[in-house]
């Protein structure tokens, strides 16, 4: 790459700028906005999650990532280069598909040695690589096994392998623990952070799960298509500054405007809740108890979590978030 040594490239692997993406119109339908004006950096040996539901605009952004879709406006930089001029960040980056790419009629070794002839490599170099990569993840009893034979779990390992063959200095995950059981989620974790512990190399990754991305260094939240919040987990959770009091009742409206009213609180309706933050909350409850007798069929206390960040933002709830009703005055 003429012009942008290693290191240069990799002060900011990745620079997203103005990024919008439509989706062409169906026939007799409209245009679907999935990117709106997104813009975020992510630093050389960060683990950078997007984190968001269903139908945010991660698979989108991802494949945008990855080359396969070119940006509908705005910049996306890969080591200091735009994506649709610079062929050569291909061979530094790293891609796990949410959807397997194994070809399972071939042995783990097999898989690994046709990925690595796709990046150029071959005779005893590439020989090591895939010696190296089955140690690592575990797969060396299996490597003339059909991949078609594995678990779930040891076909994500064997994914992973392949995303990594090439030695790359980005890799991009996308969901990268969909399906897999507790066990195979804790083993693909302890691996990532085995290989961050030996190589310098920068993870981006796409999640709906809260506990993968408090894995994360840092984090973007993505709603609708747009960044709506930005940081460490910690830092995201401090941004509520208190505690979280949801409210079970069958009068939620009557509930909402009556906190509101006697308290001057920041509360909010979620579905058949009402949704308060306050420090202190503790000491709150009583109060609340006391004021609106009959009212309150139950009280949960909690410190903030990232899917409370997630409601704060977007006064809209994280899980099922379309039949949610969308909070009044957040």
């Amino acid at each position: 790459m003429a012009g942008l040594t290693k290191q240069e490239g990799l002060s900011s692997p990745v620079s997203v700028s103005g990024l919008s993406y439509a989706y062409p119109a169906a026939r007799g339908g409209n245009s679907r906005l999935a990117l709106n004006h997104l813009s975020f950096d992510v630093s050389a040996g960060e683990m950078f999650g997007v984190l968001g539901p269903n139908g945010g605009g991660k698979s989108t952004l991802f494949k945008i990532l990855a080359t396969l879709l070119r940006p509908g406006s705005g910049r996306v930089r890969l080591f200091g280069q735009d994506t649709q001029a610079a062929r050569g960040t291909r061979k530094r980056m790293g891609v796990v598909f949410q959807n397997p790419s194994l070809d399972l009629r071939l042995t783990c070794e097999e898989n690994l040695l046709y990925q690595g002839r796709l990046y150029g490599l071959s005779g005893r170099d590439l020989a090591r690589r895939v010696d190296d990569a089955l140690g690592l993840y575990r797969l060396e009893d299996r490597r003339r096994d059909w991949a078609g034979s594995l678990s779930g779990g040891l076909r994500r390992r064997l994914e992973l392998a392949k995303g990594l063959i090439h030695d790359p200095d980005l890799l991009l995950l996308d969901e990268p623990t969909v399906g897999l059981d507790p066990g195979a989620r804790k083993e693909l974790w302890d691996h990532l952070g085995r290989i961050r512990g030996s190589r310098k190399i920068t993870i981006l990754l796409t999640t709906h799960l809260m506990d993968e991305a408090e894995r994360c260094d840092r984090l973007m939240l993505l709603h609708e298509g747009r960044l709506t919040a930005e940081g460490t987990p910690e830092v995201l959770k401090g941004e509520i500054g208190g505690d979280v009091i949801t409210l079970e009742t069958e009068q939620p409206d009557t509930l909402l405007a009556g906190v509101r009213e006697r308290f001057q609180a920041e509360a909010a309706r979620l579905g058949e809740h009402v949704r308060i933050e306050r420090k202190q909350g503790h000491s709150f409850i009583p109060q609340l108890v006391e004021a609106f007798p009959g009212l309150i069929r139950s009280v949960h206390l909690s410190k903030p979590t990232l899917e409370d960040v997630f409601i704060h933002h977007t006064g809209r709830g994280f899980w099922n978030e379309g039949a949610q009703q969308e909070s009044r005055g957040t």
